[in-house]
């Protein structure tokens, strides 16, 4: 997935928190990044200034700094190379009045500066030719249209620049409101349209992204075959398949491979129709098919969501082809490009999120592209509270502990509605958490608007990762993981499972060791583990782990308090071969050997 991170506000000083803020609010997705030392109150913190405008840079990642341009100049300077990667990265004065795009002017820094002018009722400081000379930038068109063989705009400009003419060919709000200097005999032209057009020099060729194309096709129909139709069916009408804004059919084929592949493969969003939206084109069909209404329920699959697309006032451009196990129809929209709100509704999508044990720091950059990506979050509410700016802005749905099946039930009809959402798990999604029940309940109620959606799992830094990493490397070498709660397993079953790690000198991390109505589980499993292995056994006691009140405590199996333990905590057990190290200028470490040693010595003697 492409990064859809908001832009990044970065900010040097306690002084800029509060335009950081406005922007933050005003715009989706933004995020305040400050500087550690200097501020409290950010979103992301960082330690290194430098290091960190590179990340975010080499990351594609849009910055928009209140601090000096200078600072940002020289930060950046090193690292740049090809101008038309590079992201956005503005400049803003800390009292608002002055924006100055400094790169990726045409890669949304000018229309971004413009923005944020306008927002504060400060002055963008546009640089870039055509900006200044015409109000325009022809190497940046408007969303909806697509500008062909990019790299002739250079050579173009400068000849408009140099005082020559230019001639319109086609309809365009957005040309047509610059101030370009036009001439109906001007040598130079620029057209807009949906056709292939003849290859000259002398012109600029933008696509409007107006064409929607309607496909239907067999269950499992070849990407190949489908796409092979479309193309063709394209080519019959000279339509440039860059002019291709929408990609339709019904809502039974919101999981076939070969739409996504179609969609992905033209650059078109792709969306779905019901059943009975579909039938109600039934009498504006060209060809109805009582065979098609058997299988589906409506009379026409393609032609029917097209038509669906368009309204009322649409026809077909072409009617239904078919090739193979597919059919294929196309329509053009009247109004201009296919531009949000689409008709339809997308396929659902469900994330499964691990946010790991807390803080943001620990989260990875997948999981927070995700919840950007979201409409919806559901979760326990503290789950929902560790997003922290991540969720603004987003529909939040809310459950307390023990709802664990209510929430995955609704993050499931969620994005049966064709919703993108984010199901926010602590730790690892997989490790004690709702990835399993996604997938159970999908497997065992075989529910259709369920089975549609796209499901995403992303991993996440667990709990027992983190406990570790605080003390050392506990977990070294062999370990397992143990829920100690009984809600769903039988405690004879759970001893059992400790009694064969104790047996087999594991690691172990127990998960759910205390809770309000379980005191004894715990104890029960010391117990058990002391019959096995040394009284001196290391064991790490961590709590809120990345949270405020994050505590970490290491001790002995035999001195193990259980009644210090509760649901917020993890405990990791050692082996009989776990050690605690000390040097008397650091704190303990605990470390399992992996038998490197024994390795050593073994190859000494062979030599």
């Amino acid at each position: 997935m492409e990064n859809l991170g908001g832009p990044a506000i970065f900010i040097l000083s306690a002084s800029a928190l509060k335009i950081a803020e406005k922007i933050r609010d005003l715009i989706p997705g933004a995020e305040i990044h400050g500087l550690a030392r200097r501020l409290s109150g950010a979103d992301v913190s960082f330690e290194d200034a430098v290091s960190h405008l590179q990340k975010l840079y080499k990351g594609d990642r849009e910055i928009v700094g209140v601090c000096a341009a200078a600072i940002l100049i020289r930060a950046l300077g090193p690292i740049l190379s090809d101008k038309t990667a590079e992201p956005a990265v503005v400049a803003l004065s800390e009292d608002g009045k002055h924006v100055i795009p400094l790169l990726g002017g045409h890669r949304g820094a000018n229309r971004r500066a413009g923005e944020i002018a306008s927002l504060l009722g400060g002055a963008a400081a546009l640089t870039t030719a055509g900006d200044v000379n015409w109000g325009v930038a022809l190497d940046d068109p408007p969303e909806g249209y697509t500008l062909d063989r990019s790299s002739r705009t250079k050579a173009f400009s400068a000849r408009l620049l140099s005082g020559e003419k230019v001639r319109l060919e086609g309809e365009a709000e957005w040309l047509a409101g610059a101030s370009l200097p036009l001439s109906d005999d001007a040598a130079l032209s620029i057209k807009t349209g949906i056709h292939i057009s003849d290859d000259k020099l002398d012109t600029l060729v933008y696509f409007r992204k107006s064409v929607v194309v309607g496909v239907g096709c067999e269950r499992g129909a070849s990407p190949d075959e489908v796409s092979k139709l479309v193309h063709r069916s394209l080519a019959s009408m000279n339509i440039d398949p860059r002019s291709v804004g929408l990609i339709v059919s019904i809502d039974l084929k919101a999981d076939e491979p070969a739409m996504h592949a179609l969609g992905k493969a033209l650059d078109a969003p792709v969306r779905f129709f019901p059943t009975d939206v579909l039938e109600k084109e039934r009498l504006r069909l060209s060809n109805p098919s009582e065979i098609v209404f058997k299988e589906t329920g409506c009379h026409g699959v393609a032609e029917g969501a097209v038509l669906a697309a368009l309204g009322p006032a649409g026809c077909l451009a072409l009617e239904k082809q078919i090739f193979g196990c597919a059919t294929c129809c196309i329509g053009v929209r009247a109004e201009g490009p296919w531009l949000a709100p689409l008709p339809g509704a997308a396929r659902g999508e469900l994330f499964v999120i691990g946010l790991g044990p807390g803080g943001s720091g620990w989260r990875t950059a997948e999981a927070e592209i995700l919840i950007r990506h979201s409409t919806d979050l559901v979760g326990y509410r503290l789950y929902l509270d560790l997003a922290g700016p991540l969720a603004s802005g987003k529909r939040l749905h809310p459950y307390e502990l023990g709802e664990e099946e209510t929430r995955v039930r609704t993050a499931l009809d969620l994005a049966g509605e064709g919703r993108r959402v984010g199901l926010l798990c602590s730790g690892d999604p997989g490790i004690y958490a709702m990835a399993s029940l996604v997938y159970e309940l999908l497997d065992r109620e075989k529910n259709p608007d369920w089975q549609r959606i796209h499901v995403q799992v992303s991993p996440g830094v667990s709990a027992l990762q983190a406990a570790a990493a605080r003390v050392g490397a506990p977990l070294g070498h062999d370990f397992c993981t143990i829920s100690l709660s009984d809600l769903l397993t039988p405690w004879e079953v759970i001893a059992k499972r400790v009694l064969a790690a104790a047996e087999g000198d594991f690691n172990i991390a127990f998960y759910n060791p205390v809770s309000a109505r379980r005191k004894t589980q715990l104890d029960h499993a010391r117990q058990i583990l002391l019959k096995h292995r040394p009284p001196e056994t290391p064991v790490v006691v961590a709590r809120n782990l990345g949270r405020e009140g994050e505590e970490v405590r290491i001790t002995e199996l035999a001195k193990l308090d259980t009644s210090t333990v509760d649901m917020l905590s993890v405990v990791l057990v050692g082996s009989s071969e776990t050690r605690i190290s000390t040097d008397g200028n650091t704190s303990p470490r605990v470390y399992t050997p992996r038998g490197y040693a024994q390795k050593s010595g073994a190859g000494e003697e062979v030599r």
